[in-house]
Parts: C-alpha cells; sequence; structure tokens
C-alpha cells in the first residue's frame, strides 16, 4: 500500500495540495452594486479623494447605476468644486465604465453562441 504524504501548515492542520482552487467568479456587474460597492470601488481606485468626498457620495445614495452615468457636471453638482478631482475622480469612472462594457460584450458573445448551439 503506497503512503500518502500530508503536508502541515503552522499551526498543525493538514493541508490537502492536491485540492483543484475554486474557479474565480466574475464581479457582480457594475450596474447592481448597491452604495457600499461604489465606496470599496472609491476608496481602492480614488484613494486620495476618499477621505474627502466618500460622505457626499453617500449622502446622495451613489450606487453603480448612478456611478456608471456621472460625468464632470454630475460631480460637480455632487460638491467636488476642485476641477483637477473631479478630472482624475471621471477618468477612474470612465475605466469602470469600458470595463463593465467589456465584461457585457463578452456575455453577450456568450449567449449568443449558446443560442447558436441550442438551436443546431
Amino acid at each position: 500500500m503506497p503512503s500518502i504524504t500530508k503536508e502541515m501548515n503552522t499551526s498543525g492542520d493538514n493541508l490537502n495540495p492536491a485540492k483543484p482552487k475554486p474557479k474565480a467568479t466574475r464581479p457582480k456587474p457594475v450596474y447592481l452594486w448597491t452604495t457600499y460597492d461604489v465606496q470599496k470601488w472609491f476608496r481602492r481606485h480614488c484613494s486620495d479623494f476618499y477621505t474627502v468626498y466618500s460622505d457626499k457620495m453617500i449622502q446622495n445614495g451613489i450606487c453603480g447605476r448612478a456611478l456608471l452615468r456621472m460625468n464632470d457636471i454630475s460631480l460637480e453638482r455632487l460638491g467636488i468644486q476642485n476641477a483637477e478631482h473631479r478630472e482624475e475622480i471621471w477618468r477612474q469612472i470612465t475605466k469602470l465604465r469600458l470595463k463593465a462594457d467589456i465584461l457585457e460584450m463578452k456575455d453577450m458573445e456568450i449567449r449568443c453562441k449558446l443560442n447558436q448551439e441550442y438551436k443546431a
């Protein structure tokens, strides 16, 4: 009978090195983000402005759908008076919007392929 060796971590628990890693799940679509999700994104991608403007975003209930619709004027109405700050935040929002659009296009392609396979 072959012997089975197990790795031990520092706490003494057995580890199973053959266990596959779980598949990476697709992130939640931005248009479904809650205000909490927006805050997490804002903290990560606009960290220089997070402490200054996060309360304004919370007070105005900025969810993912609202975030994707933001522009320079809406950021100013939100209370971000500094034009350089608005530009940097808007740049990050634009990147997010592009990523969201790319994911949506990939999903559309997958659905189209599945429909074609289903019909065949």
